[in-house]
Order: C-alpha cells, then structure tokens, then sequence
C-alpha cells in the first residue's frame, strides 16, 4: 500500500498537477494539505472520478486538509485537537481506513520570530503531543502524516545557518519534534534513510528547486503496531519541476499488506 502527502498550496489552483501526479503515481491513499478553499469549494467530483473517495476540512484563504483514498472510504473520527476552544484553523484531520488510523496534519509555520504567530505554533504542537502520546498508547496502527512545518536536523536543510532564527529550525521548534519521537514514533523516512540528502520543499525564489536549495518538513510518523510493514519511501521531487506546481513535492511510504 502506497500512502501520500502532498501540501498543495491550494487544491483549486492546482488541481491539474494534483490530478496528473494521482494518475501517475496511483498512491492508495493521500494527505493533502493547505487546500486554500472553503468547505464547500472542495472538488470532490474531481478526484471521484479519478477514483478517489475523499474527506475535508477547508477553509477560505487558508490552511485546509484532506484524505483521499481508493481503498475505502475514509470514516471521520476527528476534526481539530483538544485544548484550544478558541482555534478554529482547519489543520488536523483524523481518519480510519480499514485497520490504520491516519492523522493528516498542517502544523502552523510560526514565522515570524519572535510573535504571536510563533506562540501558536508552540501551543499548537504542545496539543499535537498531548494527543499523539494517546494516539501511540493506543495499540492501533497509526500514522501522523503532513506538513510539520519543522526541519528537525541539520542533515534537513540545505544551509543549517540560514535558518539559525526561522521558527521552522528554532531550537524549541525541533525539541518538540524529538518530544513526538521520543513517545515511540518513528520518523518513516529518516528509519529508512538515516544519511541521505531529502528534502521535500523548495522555494519558489532564486531558483531554489534548479540548485536544490530544499528543507525536508513533511514527514510520516508511525507507531510501533505500523513499523514493521515499512518497506520504502521517497519523494516524487519531479512533481516539484512540473508548471504551476506547489512549493512542496509529494511524499510517500510503502507498506507490506
């Protein structure tokens, strides 16, 4: 089984690469995030006919997720996180699709450095971790999948130095990563590639995709029940290169059924 993320920095404007990379890369189940469009907006008659069933969580403007899939449609279980009565950013969607339990996450960028916006993004993973520790004490096979918003290494970065005051690399930023990982997640790409160059986002300035100039900032946790059905990974980085295309690439794993 093949399972996806892809933040598409808007899924109306970028439907026909969205559509194109389903149809060549036929993952079995796809994250997708930062749809910039309202509830209603969603084109869901779109990926049914390119065989998906699909649920969403939009929002005018901004944030935004969703789950697609061809191999059952995904059962709702929830749609925000616990502890903030007050947010209602649409970031965090929780499905069932036969025996995985898959979180699709868009985590607040937080820049800039220091404010509010950095505030949020540092409470937003503190309501993330509470929640995950009961998501990976639960016994089911379970994946947190999406934009995280967070390089969590050196190894992630094309220039670790650039980035020394961006919220995306700040100290506490990938402390709160390593808190995820520390609870029994396993951060899928990095399990099977521990030294590689990856990265999965590159600007849409000074030519950062032609250089290679990446961050890698989507990532797929697993727990400990999903782990050992993990037999690849990678990025389409070619999807990156296409026309009016996003700023990240798809992601995906492998699992052995």
């Amino acid at each position: 089984m093949r399972i996806a993320t892809y933040n598409v920095n808007g899924v109306n404007g970028r439907l026909p690469v969205i559509l194109r990379w389903l149809e060549e890369t036929q993952p079995h189940i796809a994250c997708l995030q930062e749809l910039k469009a309202p509830q209603e907006k969603f084109p869901e008659a779109e990926f049914q006919s390119a065989g998906y069933e699909s649920v969403w969580l939009g929002q005018k403007s901004w944030n935004g997720v969703a789950v697609l899939s061809r191999v059952g449609m995904p059962e709702v279980s929830r749609l925000s996180l616990s502890g903030d009565t007050e947010d209602d950013a649409s970031r965090y969607l929780e499905v069932k699709i036969k025996d995985l339990v898959i979180a699709c996450i868009y985590l607040p960028n937080g820049n800039p450095v220091p404010g509010p916006k950095f505030d949020y993004k540092l409470k937003w993973f503190e309501r993330l971790d509470a929640h995950a520790e009961m998501l990976v004490t639960s016994g089911k096979k379970v994946l947190i999948i999406g934009d995280f918003n967070v390089m969590p290494t050196e190894n992630d970065v094309y220039k670790p130095e650039k980035f020394l005051k961006d919220a995306l690399f700040l100290p506490k930023v990938r402390a709160a990563f390593q808190n995820l990982l520390n609870q029994g997640w396993t951060d899928a790409v990095r399990h099977l590639y521990p030294d590689e160059t990856i990265y999965t986002f590159w600007d849409y300035f000074r030519k950062a995709y032609e250089r290679n100039a990446g961050l890698r900032i989507d990532h797929f946790l697993l727990s400990a029940e999903v782990l050992p059905q993990l037999i690849n990974a990678g990025v389409d980085k070619t999807v990156r290169g296409w026309e009016k295309t996003s700023d990240h690439a798809p992601v995906w794993i492998e699992l052995r059924d």
